[in-house]
């Protein structure tokens, strides 16, 4: 059984999302505060973590860093924040999906759904060795990309980038990460370096480069691989 934590502090939501996902035979565990969430946690190890960033003793934002300390159990933010800043403040501490209030409880449990995929069938580096799609391979040890039976050439910095986001696979990065992972932290905030990366390895990847369908654009957010 997969075990979801809500982690929410109205307790009419709480009570729906419990009734939803119990029907779908889900376990859950509830909690209204970030101190019981990170408790709870530890004592019951879920499988799902969702959040609300407007907690009453502490904000989502740290609730999601403490939890990234020990755990890479995937996390959905559930927020009436719509802000952009918001928004990356959440990923870039470590969630993996931003859902904003009011949503449809049949989107939420399309993204649940998705996030437990991920975690049961795609596992990260070192384990991931070789990515295959139907358009290309990708050789993460050998540091070798096949496309139509040939290699593709591509720079340190191109395969540093595709390295970061084939090994996350369906996770948004945003862009602050990337730039900080492949350039450095005093360049997070170029993002033009990004578009024209993420351009030059889609014109090599991607049948159609306008319309990609493996290196995936989150506009002002950042990007996601969909393999």
């Amino acid at each position: 059984m997969t075990r979801v934590l809500v982690v929410e502090d109205d307790p009419q939501l709480v009570r729906a999302l419990v009734i939803n996902l119990q029907a779908r035979k889900y376990g859950v565990d509830a909690a209204p505060d970030g101190a019981t969430a990170l408790r709870l946690a530890a004592a019951r190890q879920p499988d799902v973590v969702m959040l609300d960033l407007g907690l009453p003793d502490m904000d989502g934002a740290d609730v999601i860093k403490a939890l990234r300390g020990w755990t890479r159990v995937p996390i959905l933010v559930l927020s009436a924040r719509q802000g952009s800043d918001e928004k990356v403040a959440a990923l870039d501490a470590g969630a993996d999906d931003y859902i904003t209030k009011p949503f449809s409880m049949d989107e939420l449990l399309a993204r649940l759904r998705a996030a437990v995929r991920r975690t049961e069938d795609a596992p990260l580096v070192p384990e991931t060795v070789l990515v295959e799609t139907a358009d290309f391979s990708i050789d993460l040890l050998a540091k070798k990309v096949v496309r139509g039976g040939r290699d593709v050439r591509l720079t340190p910095t191109e395969w540093h980038l595709l390295e970061i986001l084939v090994t996350n696979p369906g996770r948004l990065i945003t862009q602050k990460h990337l730039l900080q992972e492949v350039w450095g932290a005093t360049q997070s905030n170029k993002t033009n370096y990004l578009r024209v990366y993420m351009a030059q390895l889609r014109r090599k990847l991607e049948n159609d480069p306008a319309h990609p369908r493996y290196l995936i654009t989150e506009p002002g957010m950042g990007y996601r691989y969909e393999g």
